[in-house]
Parts: structure tokens; sequence; C-alpha cells
């Protein structure tokens, strides 16, 4: 049997023993909740179809847990108004296990049903990937190992959402022109290939920063 719950302001189609994440709801891990709004119940019998809800039916689950996701940054910047901003969200989440399917206002037995794999649901994608390492060992959410990219232009880059190699190395020559006005970068992309350096990185290459810094320095002990 399976059902279409609303919850959150989404749906989700679940089966028994099903884990899925859905927007906060109350509660400790163990406690059982119920879903009443089901729009949609299917089985051996057929398939009910609720207008707008399944009289009579419910949905329980037991809470595994309370998370919350990944940061995301939004950087907002209007031009020639001398005014930026930028704000960090992590979205609150309940993940819960289906222990029950209740059709004809049948009330739920509390048992708790065993333990299965998570699977996540509709969830949003986001420009924040976590940190990778690459060929030699190295972080690719490391910005400052790109030449050219010092600690401001790092923080304004991670404002806008650019937080890996993998990210610049894949920019258009329309997201280098917009990235460079947004962020006032006069041409240092270019100038600076930021692109190629990326790709080298990922690539397994030495950073250029590092040979930039070591020459500098062999220079001045002269």
């Amino acid at each position: 049997m399976f059902a279409v719950i609303k919850t959150g302001g989404k749906q989700y189609s679940v089966a028994a023993n099903d884990e899925l994440e859905v927007e906060l709801l109350e509660g400790a891990p163990g406690d059982m909740v119920t879903f009443g709004e089901i729009l949609l119940v299917g089985g051996e019998a057929g398939v009910t179809i609720g207008a707008p809800f399944v009289e009579g039916a419910s949905v329980s689950a037991e809470i595994i847990d309370q998370m919350r996701t990944r940061k995301i940054l939004v950087f907002k910047k209007r031009r020639r108004q001398n005014s930026k901003r930028s704000r960090g969200h992590r979205q609150h989440l309940t993940i819960v296990r289906i222990t029950e399917i209740l059709t004809n206002g049948a009330k739920a037995s509390g048992k708790k049903a065993p333990k299965a794999k998570v699977a996540k649901a509709a969830a949003p994608a986001t420009d924040t990937a976590p940190a990778a390492l690459v060929s030699g060992g190295l972080d690719s959410s490391n910005l400052s190992l790109i030449s050219g990219i010092g600690p401001t232009i790092e923080k304004k880059l991670r404002a806008a959402g650019i937080t890996s190699w993998e990210q610049i190395a894949a920019w258009t020559d329309a997201d280098i022109a917009k990235y460079d006005e947004e962020l006032a970068l006069r041409g240092r992309v270019v100038r600076e290939e930021w692109v190629q350096q990326a790709s080298e990185l990922l690539a397994g290459k030495p950073p250029r920063a590092k040979i930039d810094q070591a020459e500098l320095k062999s220079g001045e002990d002269r």
C-alpha cells in the first residue's frame, strides 16, 4: 500500500518503512507523528483520490532525527547604489520513518518500523557542494590557491556562492562578464587566467599562487 501525503506545503509519495526528509515537525527522535492530510491512497483494492483529502485516512510515522541543511549564501547587490547584502540560511528538516498507512478511520498501533536506508525526497539543488580533495591532496574549496585571489576577493566570491575550483573552471564568457561586473573584478578573471588556473588545479598541477610566492621570496633573498 502507498499514499501521497501533504506536509510543510509539499507532497510526498510514501510506503511503509520509507524514510524521508520533511519540513520541520515538533518532536524528539523516537516520537510518533500522524499525517492527516492524505491526498491519495493506493493498494490492491485500487486507488482512492481525495477531494482534496481522503476521508478517514492517515499516515503514522516515527521521528528519526532533527537536522539542518548545509548553509546557503544569498548575495544581493544593487548597481550604482553602493548597496550589498549577504545572508546565510540553514533550513530545519525532520527525518521520519513511515510506520503505517491507515484507512477508514483506523487508529495507529504505535509500533515502530524497522530501520531502513534514508531516501531523501525533493531536496533542492544548491550551488554549494561539500569540499572535495583532488589530485595532490589539495582542497578544491581553497580559492586562495588560484593566483590573484586574495582574502578580500575570496570573501566576495564566497558571498556570491562561488566556493570551489569546479565552479570557476566551468565559467563561460557570460559568467565571467557577470561576476566581473557584480563583484568589481576589473578584468582580473581573464587577465590572471582564473579559469585556466582552476582547470590546472583540478588536473593535479601545482598552484601558480605558490610558485609566484616562491619566486618572489627567492628574488628578495638575492
